[in-house]
């Protein structure tokens, strides 16, 4: 089997890394913490007059030939009292902001993959499409002895969100998840 390689630098050096972070609008330390490494390595990177090899040239190189992802990867403001993530392991497949009062909702994807989207390939949800994806996440209306499982759970009554922020919307059957803020 014949080994791949990719058009990727052998190296970075110093202005390279500096020209990436200046360009993403970040500090040093906000830089730092993107790419998972202290501040003292970025101001090492910055003023190196060494090579800069490592997994860093992968990452700047991806970044700067696709300067839309960061923007896709941006967790955005809270606009709506209640926030949850649909994650699927540990990864966030789609953030979703809920107004229950005024019963409104928006979604944002973080990934393309249908299968692992919370609403599918319907990117406006409904309100009542949010409610019948809140029932998926949980056990049906009509489960057996509903009433000593909603004991157990703590729950005085049928309510899916109610029954998610106790379960986290975990299914035994796959490796979804909600994370809720509120």
């Amino acid at each position: 089997m014949d080994k791949k390689t990719y058009a990727f630098p052998e190296y970075l050096l110093a202005s390279d890394i500096k020209r990436c972070r200046e360009i993403l609008k970040m500090s040093q330390k906000d830089f730092a913490l993107f790419v998972g490494v202290s501040k003292p390595t970025v101001e090492r990177w910055e003023t190196s007059k060494e090579k800069i090899i490592g997994p860093i040239v992968q990452l700047i190189y991806i970044l700067e030939n696709n300067e839309d992802y960061l923007k896709h990867l941006e967790i955005p403001k809270k606009e709506y009292p209640l926030r949850m993530f649909y994650m699927h392991n540990q990864y966030i497949c789609t953030l979703v902001d809920v107004d229950v009062i005024n019963q409104k909702i928006k979604i944002k994807n973080f990934t393309n993959n249908i299968m692992l989207k919370a609403f599918g390939v319907n990117e406006n949800p409904s309100f009542n499409d949010y409610q019948d994806f809140l029932k998926s996440r949980c056990f049906p209306e009509t489960r057996d002895k509903l009433k000593l499982v909603l004991a157990d759970l703590n729950v005085p009554f049928y309510d899916p969100f109610l029954i998610i922020e106790k379960t986290e919307g975990r299914m035994a059957e796959d490796d979804f998840w909600i994370k809720i803020e509120e």
